[in-house]
């Protein structure tokens, strides 16, 4: 939960997997945006988000010179770019086949386990590799 005028609740510090926030940014690099952050600043005064007075278009590559950058920036820190692999159970996949089921279930589930199991510990953290899938109990493991 957040106290801020513009919403009540939001993600936070979400990691995901290295691959797809390297492929994100390749994948948008050359598109064009005139803003590092897209929660807010924005110019409403036509009734939808426009770049605000006097900004520049500038290609993503330059906003955001590498995939960290657009990853943790664009959504002011709601994402975290990890050094973790897809299919680690550590991190979030953008994108995968629904036909094959969503692994972003067992990460979320290994996170809130986490939280409740010991939370100091997992406020801007990833814990070690090793770690996650013996930390898991049975029942997440056969999601």
């Amino acid at each position: 939960q957040v106290d801020s005028s513009w919403r009540r609740e939001r993600i936070l510090h979400v990691p995901l997997c290295k691959e797809d926030c390297e492929e994100w940014w390749e994948d948008c690099k050359d598109a064009l945006t005139c803003k590092e952050n897209w929660h807010k600043g924005w110019n409403w005064a036509t009734g939808t988000n426009r770049c605000p007075w006097g900004s520049m278009c500038r290609p993503f590559s330059e906003v955001f010179p590498r995939p960290k950058d657009l990853c943790e920036k664009i959504w002011s820190n709601s994402y975290r770019h990890s050094p973790e692999r897809r299919g680690s159970g550590l991190c979030i996949q953008m994108w995968f086949d629904p036909a094959q089921g969503n692994p972003n279930v067992a990460v979320a589930k290994y996170y809130a386990w986490k939280k409740r199991s010991c939370p100091a510990q997992v406020e801007n953290v990833a814990p070690e590799r090793d770690h996650a899938v013996r930390a898991l109990p049975w029942s997440v493991l056969a999601l």
